[in-house]
């Protein structure tokens, strides 16, 4: 290939890959600034931050394709043997119950970096890389569906903590994998004739959204998100078929990748370290696996999930200036839980919060508010426990 075409397919291949994540279609509007240094910024508590260091006991667990997914287990009951005994101290334990983490699209499980370091030493925390992303082996192409990923969920929760209580915590495409979970599973969230399928005694959402993806705009003005919207899943495909180079040039980094990661997944001041910690995690995932699954997204609808949810202790998180998943979708599942609550025995409406100066990846960008939201959710489930 000449040297002007690769130059080209790896600036795609970087700007796809940001936009993948939450920093999407910013190629135009952060071309002027390719060249400059990117702007260093104070933030000293986490310029020296250890991220992707943190690690738990490994567990392999096979999805119902027999696909293997990696998963850590961390915290009070981490497994120290085989999956057997993984199945019989993972599950019911004291403590309460189990936080399981579901990351986000074109990430892996480290994006829970700040929320590991929180709440591992005190609670059993069960992390997974999604399938094709970070050390979880790749499907087949039409495996790479969020239907598939929400199975993906209920084989993790039947092998680690097949009898246990959990709390469900999910961003982005993670949230929108428990949604998928509820629509095929709604038994495990309670309701009539549950008994004791009924396992989820919470769930917090960040980032996310139930579908509706022809109302996104990714911060572009109409005429732009428009074109966006129809041009991306030939463009994808494109970048897929040719991944070899597009990987090649991705995992080299560049200024336009930490810029736009920098502009589309944080609204806030944010290290150098964290931004570069993001762009590698981006960069991580095989362009074919990201092109495999954006298609899923136009698809994706799981409002009709959402009742199920409000059985339990819900908490919603998101950024007021986060491109992918606006608030306004937030704003409309708390109201589609708080809905199907008021006509539920015992229902949970939902907690909203909607961070100032709060971009798509909250997690690493906002952790604060994410910890919040999962102790509000522990608070709330224990309450619910105790509640004839």
């Amino acid at each position: 290939m000449a040297p002007s075409t690769a130059k080209k397919a790896g600036i795609a291949g970087a700007a796809v890959g940001v936009i993948a994540a939450g920093a999407a279609a910013g190629f135009a509007l952060e071309r002027a600034t390719i060249g400059r240094a990117v702007r260093r910024l104070a933030e000293p508590r986490r310029l020296a931050e250890p991220y992707g260091t943190l690690r738990g006991r490994p567990l392999t667990v096979r999805a119902d394709d027999g696909l293997g997914l990696y998963v850590e287990v961390d915290g009070p009951q981490q497994f120290t043997g085989g999956a057997g005994w993984a199945r019989k101290r993972a599950g019911r334990a004291p403590g309460g119950p189990a936080l399981v983490f579901c990351h986000g699209y074109a990430l892996h499980q480290d994006t829970w970096h700040y929320q590991r370091a929180e709440f591992a030493a005190g609670n059993r925390c069960v992390f997974w890389d999604q399938r094709g992303h970070g050390r979880s082996e790749r499907g087949d192409r039409s495996s790479h569906t969020i239907d598939q990923i929400g199975r993906d969920l209920y084989a993790v929760l039947e092998a680690v903590c097949p009898d246990g209580d959990v709390i469900l915590v999910g961003h982005s495409m993670g949230g929108m994998t428990i949604l998928a979970l509820a629509a095929e599973h709604p038994e495990l969230f309670g309701g009539p004739g549950a008994g004791d399928h009924a396992r989820v005694r919470g769930v917090v959402l960040v980032s996310t959204t139930d579908g509706h993806w022809n109302e996104m705009t990714l911060g572009l003005p109409l005429a732009a998100a428009a074109l966006f919207q129809r041009t991306a899943p030939r463009v994808f495909a494109l970048l897929g078929r040719g991944h070899a180079l597009v990987d090649r040039t991705r995992r080299a980094g560049t200024d336009l990748a930490q810029l736009l990661t920098r502009r589309y997944a944080f609204a806030s001041d944010v290290s150098p370290g964290l931004v570069r910690f993001t762009d590698e995690m981006l960069s991580s995932t095989p362009m074919d696996v990201i092109a495999d699954f954006f298609p899923t997204f136009a698809e994706h609808d799981k409002a009709a999930a959402l009742p199920a949810l409000s059985r339990v202790p819900v908490e919603i998180v998101v950024g007021d200036h986060d491109l992918l998943t606006p608030a306004f979708h937030s704003e409309r599942m708390a109201a589609a839980i708080d809905e199907a609550a008021a006509h539920t025995p015992g229902g949970h409406d939902a907690g909203l919060e909607i961070v100032p100066r709060g971009g798509h990846v909250l997690p690493l960008e906002h952790p604060d508010a994410v910890d919040g939201a999962v102790r509000r959710v522990l608070a709330r489930a224990a309450e619910a426990a105790v509640t004839p």
